[in-house]
């Protein structure tokens, strides 16, 4: 549809979409009076899911008191900055009400790194993820920290900074937001793709050397 973003801005129309959620004090839900009670509870379920603290307010033909999403007085840049409901996910999740309809997240942990080679192959068994975010390991660039960006049909896997100045332990921790997903799922997909024993054993010089098919960084982007 070329839809897209800004002049150098490489993020999709899924990714816009999803961030304007995630950032959002205020999210309308309109045309609800066209589908089904279950469609919308659905996509309401959704919403929550990606943004537990925004109001959320189901409209018919885009009516709302202007008092609801003018001069709000919500917005608050610390808590913006923080992307509403990831932190809590990582810290444990719950188990909240938009379990009713399907939509569940579950957190992915592990204290390896990941073959590249294996993580690409890996990545197309997964169905039905809605959103997934975190932070991940790669064995070929072991120096870095990378954050893992997805939503819809998009990942994008990105350094943020050096292992060594991060307050986390090298590892990964990845939530996933999905639309009957299997809690177990994650993990049997993922495992097979960590370093075994003896690679492990190998260490990060010979790390560096694996086939790795992921896209380049640009490593004068860090975070």
């Amino acid at each position: 549809r070329n839809l897209e973003a800004g002049e150098g801005d490489g993020r999709s129309i899924s990714d816009l979409l999803v961030d304007q959620v995630e950032f959002a004090d205020v999210i309308l839900l309109n045309k609800t009076d066209l589908v089904s009670p279950r469609a919308a509870g659905t996509v309401e379920a959704t919403l929550r899911r990606l943004n537990p603290t925004a109001q959320l307010i189901r409209t018919d033909h885009g009516k709302v008191t202007l008092d609801r999403v003018l001069e709000t007085g919500l917005y608050n840049p610390e808590l913006a900055a923080q992307v509403p409901g990831w932190d809590e996910e990582l810290a444990g999740g719950h188990t909240p009400e938009t379990e009713e309809y399907g939509i569940r997240s579950v957190t992915y942990r592990a204290s390896r790194p990941f073959h590249p080679a294996r993580l690409e192959a890996a990545l197309g068994q997964f169905a039905g993820l809605l959103r997934s975010k975190g932070f991940c390991w790669i064995a070929s660039r072991p120096e870095f920290a990378a954050i893992w960006s997805q939503a819809g049909p998009n990942l994008v896997i990105e350094p943020a900074q050096l292992w060594a100045s991060a307050a986390e332990v090298p590892g990964q921790e990845i939530v996933f937001i999905g639309v009957k997903l299997d809690p177990a799922a994650p993990s049997r997909i993922l495992d097979p793709a960590l370093l075994t024993d003896d690679e492990l054993r190998e260490g990060p010089r010979a790390w560096t050397r694996y086939e790795d098919p992921l896209p380049a960084w640009d490593q004068g982007h860090l975070h």
